[in-house]
């Protein structure tokens, strides 16, 4: 698939278009792009319209403006879908993508017919804690600022060096040990994808805002929470794999019962951080199911 671009404010956002039908805008994660939804959008593009941008800052996208929360990015989608025309869609959000999705449709419900968010970023956030001398995390203690955070030994300091010295072995061998901890992709989408990664340039901020994201009532080490959970109305999908080592199942729990039994919960057996990876034909299905409920209620 070749990328379009267009131009939202101060950036320029890269995308995929493919497909007919009604529109599903997917929203990648940290670390990627919209090529890394490419085994997903190739299973659904007969039946819906799939729309993929890269965020700024990531793959082919601009990144003239920093960030500091994953409203800015919520923000972005919002401008895109109206630049395309998009007055409503079903979104998907993955990882980092799940969290921006979440905020998307409590700032912009009208965009959102309904959510579908695969293994996604908790809602209280994704906490990035200072670590003691033996590089284990002090949890609670949360970084003063960026630049601080910039300097984990653990979490941002050694993927921020793999993408700024464009190191794809390292990269994908961090890949290997975190997120394809079930099935292996082929060498081939393999090195499509690292070449994707390493396109990053925002990974300090990416990695703030995860920690400062808190849409709950409750206090985090990072912030106190905005409540915006409460906004999101239109129907919401979780899976919750079996395997995942990115995103514990703790975050994916609150994030379902943070909707008071109103959310789906998908349960994913043998299934890591990339159900695109694992089990492409069950997330596909479950994907159109999920959506197909919607526009029959």
């Amino acid at each position: 698939m070749n990328k379009k671009t267009v131009n939202i404010g101060e950036e320029t956002l890269a995308y995929l278009d493919t497909g007919k039908g009604e529109p599903i805008v997917f929203i990648h994660g940290n670390m990627s792009s919209s090529v890394h939804f490419e085994p997903l959008i190739n299973r659904l593009s007969d039946k819906y319209r799939c729309v993929a941008p890269d965020l700024r800052g990531f793959g082919d996208s601009t990144y003239n403006g920093r960030f500091d929360s994953l409203d800015e990015l919520a923000d972005d989608i919002a401008a895109f879908m109206e630049k395309l025309k998009i007055k409503s869609a079903f979104v998907v959000g993955w990882s980092t993508g799940g969290g921006v999705a979440l905020k998307l449709a409590a700032e912009h419900g009208d965009k959102v017919k309904a959510l579908f968010v695969i293994e996604g970023a908790g809602h209280k956030g994704y906490p990035i804690y200072v670590k003691n001398g033996k590089y284990k995390s002090i949890v609670g203690k949360a970084y003063a600022n960026k630049d601080d955070m910039a300097l984990d030994p653990v979490q941002v300091a050694p993927a921020l060096t793999m993408t700024e010295s464009h190191d794809a072995v390292s990269m994908s061998a961090l890949w290997d040990a975190t997120i394809y901890s079930v099935n292996k992709p082929s060498r081939e989408d393999n090195d499509k994808w690292m070449e994707e990664t390493l396109k990053q340039r925002n990974l300090i901020d990416v990695d703030w805002a995860l920690a400062n994201l808190n849409m709950s009532d409750e206090w985090s080490a990072y912030r106190n929470g905005d409540g915006s959970i409460k906004k999101i109305t239109c129907p919401v999908a979780f899976t919750l794999a079996q395997n995942d080592n990115v995103v514990p199942d703790y975050m994916v729990m609150d994030n379902f019962n943070a909707f008071d039994g109103k959310a789906k919960l998908l349960p994913y057996e043998r299934c890591g951080h990339s159900p695109m990876v694992d089990c492409l034909d069950k997330l596909a299905a479950d994907v159109v199911e999920f959506f197909s409920a919607d526009v029959t209620q």
